[in-house]
C-alpha cells in the first residue's frame, strides 16, 4: 500500500445525508409542482418517456426519470486548446479551472481609468490578457460592445477564436447563433468530429427562475445535446426575488431546475456532456441589487460544488468577482475570498474573474490581479510534502547544530519550489522607496497595459480565418 505523503488543505461542508435531503426536496418539487417548458420538441420527448405528466406546458416528473438522467450524464468533460487535443481545463473531481465572465455593459479602461461602454477593440485587448495569463484556463466574452449591433454574439465568438487559443465558454441569443458558433469552432478544430473529440467550447445557458425553461434556452440545450458538445444549463435564481430568500429553499428549487433541464438533455442524447451549476444570488433588500461575493453567495457556490459531486457531474462556479465599483481594497478582499472558496470547494469550471459592480463591469486589471491571487492560493492548496526528500533528515544531519542551511545542497535543490509573486511587494521599506514606492495597483496597471500592447496570441491559419469570416457574413 502506497501512502500519500502530501498533506493537503481539506474542506467539506455537507454530509451525504444532507445532499440526499436536498435531492429528495428537488424530486418532490418536480413531482408535485413541476416546471413549465415552452418548447414543443422537448414536450414531445417527455410525452414519449411515459414518466412525465404533462398539463399543457406544465410538466411533472416521476423520480425514476430524473434519476435515470443523472446516471446517463458523464462524470468528466475536457476542454481543449483551439485546434488541439491538449486539455487545458479537465473538468472532474476537485480540479479547478478559472476564466473570465461574459457580457458586461461597462468597461473599466486601464489606460484612462474611465468607466464606459465596451467597444470591440476593448474585447480584443481583454482576450489578449486572458491568453497571456497562466492561471486562466478559459475565456468568456467579458463585454457587450455597442459597435457590433443588437446581436453581437457571433462577432464576439469570432474575436475570441482569433485572439486566444484557450477554450471558450460562450453565450448566445438563440439556436441559429448556436449553430453558427459551433460551425466557427468546427472550422478552427478541423471539422465537427474533431471538435466533438476535443471540444474547445462550452455553451452557457439558463432556465428562467422560478421553474421555467424558455423556448430559446431549450432550443440551445437540445442542439448542444444533438451535437454531443458540452454545456452548462445553470439557473440564476435571486433569493428574495425569483427564489426563496433562504439558501436551503433556493438550492432545492435551483436543483429542480437543473435536473429538469438534464432530463430533457439526456432524453435528446443519452450521455451527452452537461455541467452541473447554479448561480444563486440574493437580493439586497436595501438597494435591490443582486449581490455577488458575500458570505451567502460564497456558501451557495460551495453547496453547488458538493451537490454536483454527489451526482457525479462536473461543476460550475463563480470567483474573482466583487460588489465594489472599482479596483480597490474591497475588490481585492472579495476576489480573494471567492477564489479561496472555489479552490477549497473544488468548483471545476469557475468563471467571472474580473467582474466588478455585481457583474455589470469588467476590469482587465482585476483579471491580472486575480491571476496573482490564484497562483498564490494554488500553492497553498498544494499542501506540504512529507516524503523523504522534503523531510530533509540527511541535510539536518549534515548541517548539525553548528552550521546553517544557506549553503546546503538541499536548499539549492529545493528553494525554487517556494512560491514567488510577480506583482506583490517583498522589498523592505527603504528598498521599496528606492524602487519607486509603487503600490500594487500601479504594478497591476502597468502589467495589464503591457500585455495588451505586446502580447500576440497564436494566429489562426488564413484559410480558417476566411471560413469564419464567411460564416459571419452569411449570418449578417
Amino acid at each position: 500500500m502506497t501512502l500519500n505523503m502530501t498533506a493537503l488543505p481539506q474542506f467539506k461542508m455537507m454530509s451525504r445525508e444532507q445532499c440526499e435531503a436536498i435531492h429528495r426536496a428537488s424530486l418532490e418539487i418536480l413531482r408535485r409542482t413541476g416546471v413549465r417548458i415552452y418548447h414543443e420538441e422537448a414536450l414531445e420527448l417527455l410525452r414519449q418517456s411515459d414518466a412525465a405528466m404533462l398539463d399543457g406546458d406544465r410538466v411533472r416528473f416521476q423520480p425514476g426519470l430524473v434519476e435515470w438522467a443523472i446516471r446517463q450524464a458523464p462524470s468528466r468533460v475536457s476542454l481543449c486548446r483551439r485546434g488541439s487535443d491538449e486539455v487545458l481545463a479537465p473538468l472532474e473531481g476537485r480540479i479547478v479551472s478559472f476564466g473570465t465572465g461574459s457580457d458586461c455593459l461597462t468597461y473599466q479602461d486601464p489606460r484612462t481609468g474611465e468607466r464606459r461602454p465596451f467597444v470591440s477593440a476593448d474585447l480584443v485587448d481583454c482576450y489578449h490578457v486572458v491568453d497571456a495569463l497562466p492561471e486562466l484556463q478559459f475565456c468568456m466574452s467579458m463585454g457587450i460592445p455597442f459597435d457590433l449591433g443588437a446581436n453581437p454574439y457571433r462577432e464576439q465568438f469570432a474575436l475570441m477564436l482569433k485572439h486566444t487559443t484557450k477554450p471558450i465558454v460562450f453565450v448566445c441569443d438563440d439556436r441559429a447563433d448556436c449553430e453558427a458558433i459551433v460551425a466557427m469552432a468546427a472550422a478552427a478544430a478541423g471539422g465537427i468530429e474533431k471538435l466533438r473529440l476535443n471540444p474547445s467550447l462550452l455553451l452557457y445557458s439558463e432556465p428562467s427562475s422560478p421553474l421555467r425553461h424558455s423556448k430559446t434556452a431549450v432550443a440551445k440545450l437540445l442542439y448542444m445535446a444533438e451535437q454531443g458538445l458540452p454545456l452548462v444549463h445553470s439557473p440564476a435564481p435571486v433569493q428574495g426575488g425569483t427564489a426563496p430568500v433562504t439558501l436551503g429553499g433556493a438550492l432545492a428549487m435551483a436543483n429542480a431546475e437543473i435536473l429538469s433541464g438534464l432530463v430533457i438533455h439526456q432524453l435528446k442524447r443519452a450521455g451527452a456532456p452537461m455541467i452541473y451549476g447554479s448561480g444563486m444570488h440574493h437580493l439586497d433588500m436595501k438597494t435591490t441589487i443582486s449581490l455577488y461575493t458575500c458570505p451567502e453567495f460564497v456558501l451557495a457556490r460551495v453547496v453547488v460544488a458538493e451537490m454536483g459531486r454527489f451526482y457525479g457531474m462536473p461543476t460550475w462556479g463563480y470567483a474573482g468577482d466583487a460588489n465594489s465599483c472599482v479596483l480597490d481594497e474591497q475588490a481585492a478582499v472579495e476576489s480573494t475570498f471567492s477564489i479561496m472558496a472555489a479552490l477549497l470547494a473544488g468548483n471545476n469550471l469557475t468563471h467571472d474573474i474580473g467582474y466588478l459592480e455585481s457583474g455589470k463591469t469588467t476590469s482587465p486589471e482585476l483579471v491580472v490581479l486575480c491571476d496573482e491571487i490564484i497562483s498564490m492560493l494554488r500553492r497553498f492548496m498544494g499542501g506540504i510534502s512529507l516524503d523523504e526528500s522534503s523531510m530533509a533528515m540527511n541535510a539536518i544531519h549534515q548541517v548539525g547544530p553548528d552550521n546553517d542551511f544557506l549553503t546546503s545542497q538541499h536548499t539549492f535543490e529545493h528553494f525554487r519550489r517556494l512560491w514567488r509573486p510577480t506583482l506583490f511587494n517583498r522589498l523592505g521599506g527603504e528598498e521599496w522607496e528606492r524602487a519607486g514606492s509603487k503600490l500594487v495597483g500601479e504594478r497591476v496597471k502597468e502589467k495589464t497595459i503591457s500585455i495588451m500592447e505586446e502580447h500576440r496570441p497564436e494566429p489562426l491559419p488564413d484559410g480558417t480565418r476566411e471560413e469564419i469570416d464567411h460564416i459571419l457574413k452569411r449570418g449578417r
